[in-house]
């Protein structure tokens, strides 16, 4: 039997508004100190916010790739605009590797080698493959596949890489509206960037009090973190190469030393899963999409002591 590639470790794009000052230190530190191989700069959720780190995006990029960490640009998962369809196309001329989040970017980067990312929805070997013969080197699949639908997808894609949100809060939707905005009583044009106020995300909860998903601006995420650790060396043989981490507020070079020492299989899944749950604290670690059930349920042979 071959022996498998080393699987790659990833840090998605941060989905959260965070100030300036902080996401630089963050990305800094990320940079000298986690083992990840790539890093997905760009905002996803909301336009609004892409100004606001402008001014460090060149240190932040210099600084990761000099630490031998390949750069991505992501997109946005709701383009709206000919101004931001024409912010992919610019970067695609400049040869930077993106990552294209909604439909309207593929005709725009005009086959030029790109990563699909989880919000254009690949499910079946068809589009896999159509989508690979228009450039895409790497589909992020969807957070909603179960293990055995990515095993099929990974085992025939040949040279098309396949990544899986392996951390973090899952993305389940983004929205004209900001959730965000109207929480505050305040209109979408006129938000004054609330959404900078929950770092991880807003809970919200139904009318008994249990807290089921998370707002982000525009964009409604799972309250809990949805984690693969028990089938991770199962995906790996499958033929993913790489697992994304979600950035959040926790430390993020922890986790990323975590799953590397998972994969390299130097721990245990259980051990990860306590020191996991230990960090994220009250929002439970969730894999029921992995699994075939509701998205908020943890298999309980794989929960935590």
């Amino acid at each position: 039997m071959t022996a498998l590639l080393r699987a790659g470790l990833t840090l998605g794009p941060l989905l959260f508004h965070w100030s300036a000052a902080r996401r630089r230190d963050f990305y800094l530190r990320i940079a000298d100190e986690a083992p990840v191989d790539g890093v997905y700069l760009g905002e996803v959720v909301c336009s609004k916010r892409e100004s606001t780190f402008a001014a460090h995006s060149d240190e932040v990029i210099r600084r990761l790739e000099s630490a031998g960490k390949t750069v991505i640009r992501s997109t946005l998962a709701l383009v709206t605009s000919a101004r931001e369809i024409a912010a992919v196309r610019a970067a695609a001329a400049q040869g930077v590797l993106v990552e294209a989040n909604d439909v309207a970017c593929l005709d725009a980067l005009g086959g030029a080698p790109h990563i699909v990312g989880p919000y254009i929805n690949v499910v079946n070997e068809g589009t896999r493959d159509f989508l690979a013969t228009r450039g895409a080197v790497r589909i992020v699949l969807p957070v909603e596949l179960t293990a055995r639908s990515i095993g099929i997808l990974a085992a025939s894609a040949g040279d098309t890489q396949i990544e899986v949100h392996a951390f973090g809060r899952q993305p389940l939707s983004v929205a004209m509206r900001c959730y965000h905005a109207r929480s505050h009583q305040l209109s979408k044009d006129h938000c004054q960037l609330v959404c900078a106020l929950d770092p991880d995300g807003l809970a919200a909860a139904t009318l008994d009090g249990e807290e089921i998903l998370a707002v982000n601006g525009t964009q409604t995420l799972t309250h809990g973190y949805a984690v693969v650790l028990e089938d991770l060396a199962g995906l790996q043989a499958a033929g993913v190469g790489h697992f994304r981490l979600s950035p959040h507020s926790i430390d993020m070079v922890r986790v990323a030393r975590l799953y590397r020492d998972l994969l390299d299989l130097r721990v245990e899944s259980a051990e990860v899963a306590a020191a996991l749950q230990t960090m994220v604290g009250r929002p439970p670690l969730i894999d029921g999409f992995l699994r075939g059930r509701a998205g908020l349920s943890r298999s309980a042979s794989a929960a935590p002591p």
